[in-house]
């Protein structure tokens, strides 16, 4: 026997009850550990994480953006078909099966089987899912994959519905064509002359002349 086998007894591990309300020098007296008045006095009160002393928190302050159905996921308990080996050739086998055997830890919300690696053994393997490959192998070795709900019931498989064909555009009937019409010949309307107008002469304005001014003349300087 050593220190690290050594546990404490039961009576041990209990806690000294505390005295509240028994006056200041029990050091929970007065408020008994509450603090002062208001909503963080009273039972039950419990404070948001995003609080922040009263201003506008930051979750409201940034605006929402996208979504998520993390709420709505389903998570399965994942094997390989490589792990079925150790089951007994010929046996049916399903969640019970894997958790006795520690292929799965816990069932959650179903077991789905994977195809990694290969199944030597004829097995009919029970399961909430299952994958493409896996479903080829087991069929392969001689076996069956069934798939049941959550209460061990066997389900139809339920054929993954077609994509539907895009209809064909109809053919576009051709155009008939329409029949030349013959054009008549444009008559083409004589012009009817205009008789010439008779110009009138223009009355020539008579120019009235100018009196001619005398210059004066200058008299030059004697030499």
């Amino acid at each position: 026997m050593n220190l690290t086998q050594l546990k404490a007894l039961p009576r041990t591990r209990k806690r000294p009850m505390v005295r509240k309300g028994r006056g200041p020098g029990s050091e929970k007296g007065k408020t008994a550990g509450r603090g002062g008045k208001g909503a963080s006095a009273r039972t039950g009160f419990a404070q948001r994480f995003y609080f922040e002393g009263g201003q506008m928190p930051l979750v409201r302050r940034l605006p929402k953006h996208g979504f998520n159905n993390a709420i709505f996921r389903k998570v399965n308990a994942v094997l390989n078909v490589s792990q079925l080996d150790v089951f007994d050739n010929g046996a049916t086998v399903g969640p019970e099966e894997f958790l006795k055997a520690g292929l799965i830890n816990r069932v959650l919300d179903g077991v789905k089987v994977l195809g990694d690696g290969e199944l030597k053994k004829k097995l009919t393997v029970r399961a909430q899912a299952f994958s493409g490959s896996a479903r080829e192998k087991i069929a392969a070795a001689g076996g069956k994959a069934e798939r049941i709900n959550l209460k061990g019931e066997v389900q139809a498989d339920v054929p993954a519905p077609a994509k539907a064909a895009k209809p064909a555009a109809p053919a576009k009937a051709p155009k008939a064509e329409k029949p030349a019409e013959a054009k008549a010949p444009k008559t083409e309307k004589p012009k009817a002359d205009k008789p010439a107008e008779a110009k009138a002469p223009k009355a020539e304005k008579p120019k009235a002349e100018k009196p001619a001014a005398e210059k004066p003349k200058k008299d030059k300087p004697a030499k």
